[in-house]
């Protein structure tokens, strides 16, 4: 195997612990459980493959912005440990960007699901 093919084998393994502290997370417990029910949702209704996109693309849209924020969290904790406005706006604002992508989301869901319903 050559050393380009193993570096790029070994940043899939990164990325997925990555997964793995998110998923250990409260806040990346619950984006993944309101995953698993919009998909049981999704299969129940039998929703369309236009529907499934959206849904998809909102679900990844989600967990990326609370994977951001929690890096974004961690980094600040690490950089400044004592109490810092610029910090605190720093950590506030990938905060922020998680609740626009979950408010999104959740709009999505509603135009997606409700004709089902």
């Amino acid at each position: 195997m050559t050393r380009y093919l193993r570096k790029r084998l070994n940043a899939f393994g990164h990325a997925g612990r990555g997964i793995s502290v998110l998923l250990a997370e409260a806040h990346g417990r619950i984006h993944a459980a309101a995953t698993i029910v919009v998909l049981l949702m999704g299969f129940w209704l039998g929703i369309s493959a236009t529907d499934w996109a959206l849904l998809t693309l909102s679900i990844a849209v989600v967990l990326a912005a609370e994977a951001i924020n929690s890096a974004m969290e961690r980094m600040v904790d690490l950089v400044s440990p004592q109490w810092h406005p610029l910090a605190r706006d720093a950590k506030d604002l990938a905060a922020g960007g998680v609740l626009i992508a979950a408010i999104g989301a959740a709009v999505v869901g509603v135009i997606v699901f409700l004709p089902y319903l």
